[in-house]
């Protein structure tokens, strides 16, 4: 068992610098246009998951899945597709896959017939107790077909023995634990489920008599849909009938979301907690400089990661902005099979520096995370070898010690910097002239927060404090998971 789980973690494992996004899910009822929709929708999230894309509808008689590699743009383009795709309602779904390879039968949506109907599943996030609940259902004698734990919610839908398909949902809901947000989809209803601390995020908008169920603002604002509000922690929204429903079967609990929706994941115009993101990232920089004695010629954001805060660094500082590093926009996650030589230019292939501005400056080189320091290394020495005098990094964000376990890509513990290295040595690792990075205090206090609630926090922060809000359940040989993205059963979404 321990061979075969080391296997596993070589065979699935996907290195990368920096956190990795999450996934995009969205569904919309009662429209004659709503694969299109779903099509535009995800379009809006593509920044969420560029590994698949997947829709599914329903036509009144027949259900209709797609399901492809790449970007949205690349595949649900064509007339043709979108017509294999009739009915009034669909559900879509972006993948960014931290497990099971490139398989397709990985993608999403996924579909199951039940003794009370066929349903539809899109799911961002990443339960706790995935392989738990999988184990217990192959000795039962489940056969699973994918390697993702959207597998087993769709399972224990289908195993309920309640007769409506909600009170199915209902008892499956109580079964994972985790963070995540659902869409699904019925023959006649439109679903969505937002886990009890509302870690995952998940909004409800309104196009004419439709109702659209998704991940952000962003995709409604894209088809000319009306934000109404987030779904709440704990709740489950559904709509028959073109009305709109919701029941809350969970013990009542205070909305803990995830802080690197706002400082990372989110697109800067998606609102979250009343303001945009681009807001929240504007005051972590302006916070930033707030504890920052240093001056500088001037303010360069890592593209685009480090943008708003940059701004709002810059801002509050009163020093000139200016873009030192050109990014080329075209080059995707696969790009080609690197070479050594291809590899050698690393981070070249995304970031170029723009001589004319950097030349002789004392440069305040700004992102919004710090992971395992292999960029922000080779942006530093790219900006010195263009001719800067100095380069100073300030990071919008605390220093992320700690893996995630509700659905976000992150590397080990061990593989993370800031867990195995001091400030100074981070310094020196990345051959900064000085680093800082945004405490935990100055992060609620550009929240709104007056200060961070240490009895119940009011964010899920674990990245930079290990207060994991939900209990890992997985364990392997008596040790806790490090890392159950690494696993062929643990993910993903």
């Amino acid at each position: 068992m321990k061979k075969n789980i080391k296997t596993l973690k070589k065979k699935f494992r996907i290195y990368s610098p920096k956190i990795k996004e999450e996934c995009g899910v969205f569904g919309i009822s009662n429209s004659s246009d709503a694969s299109t929709l779903t099509a535009l929708g995800l379009h809006a999230l593509q920044h969420r998951g560029q590994e698949g894309c997947g829709i599914v509808s329903f036509d009144g008689e027949k259900y209709h899945s797609e399901k492809r590699f790449g970007l949205v743009g690349d595949n649900f383009n064509d007339e043709k597709v979108l017509k294999n795709l009739p009915g009034k309602f669909a559900i879509g779904h972006n993948r960014y896959s931290t497990t099971g390879g490139t398989a397709l039968r990985n993608v999403q949506p996924f579909f199951a017939d039940t003794n009370s109907g066929g349903i539809g599943v899109a799911h961002n996030g990443n339960l706790t107790n995935a392989i738990t609940l999988r184990n217990k259902m192959v000795e039962e004698g489940s056969i699973f077909y994918t390697t993702s734990d959207t597998e087993t919610i769709v399972k224990l839908i289908a195993k309920s023995k309640r007769g409506r398909t909600i009170d199915k949902i209902i008892d499956a809901i109580f079964q994972i634990q985790g963070g995540y947000a659902l869409v699904m989809m019925t023959q006649n209803s439109l679903i969505g489920v937002r886990d009890p601390l509302g870690i995952r995020p998940l909004v409800i908008g309104k196009l004419k008599n439709s109702y659209v169920f998704t991940s952000e603002t962003c995709a409604l604002d894209i088809i000319g849909a009306k934000f109404i509000r987030e779904v709440e922690n704990g709740e489950i929204v559904y709509v028959e009938n073109d009305e709109l429903q919701s029941l809350k079967p969970f013990p009542p609990k205070k909305v803990r979301p995830c802080i690197f929706e706002y400082i990372y994941f989110s697109r800067p115009d998606s609102i979250l907690g009343g303001k945009t993101a681009y807001e929240y990232r504007k005051n972590f920089g302006a916070q930033l400089a707030k504890e920052d004695t240093f001056d500088a010629d001037l303010v360069v954001p890592v593209p685009d990661s480090g943008n708003a805060a940059a701004l709002g660094y810059a801002q509050e500082k009163k020093v000139k902005f200016d873009l030192g590093l050109i990014r080329n926009h075209y080059v995707g996650r696969t790009f080609i099979e690197p070479s050594q030589q291809i590899r050698s230019l690393g981070v070249k292939l995304k970031l170029n520096a723009n001589l004319s501005v950097i030349k002789n400056k004392k440069i305040i080189l700004i992102d919004d995370s710090l992971v395992r320091g292999t960029t922000s290394y080779k942006i530093v020495k790219m900006l010195y070898d263009a001719g800067a005098k100095e380069v100073h990094v300030r990071i919008a964000s605390p220093e992320i010690k700690y893996p995630d376990f509700y659905g976000v890509d992150t590397p080990t513990k061990k593989e993370l910097l800031a867990a195995n290295k001091t400030v100074d040595e981070i310094k020196e690792f990345i051959s900064a002239q000085s680093l800082k990075f945004l405490s935990l205090d100055g992060l609620y206090k550009a929240m709104g927060f007056e200060k961070r609630n240490d009895n119940y926090p009011q964010l899920t922060d674990h990245y930079f404090t290990g207060d994991y809000p939900v209990k890992i359940i997985d364990e392997l040989g008596g040790d806790k998971v490090t890392q159950l993205s690494l696993l062929s059963t643990g993910s993903n979404n």
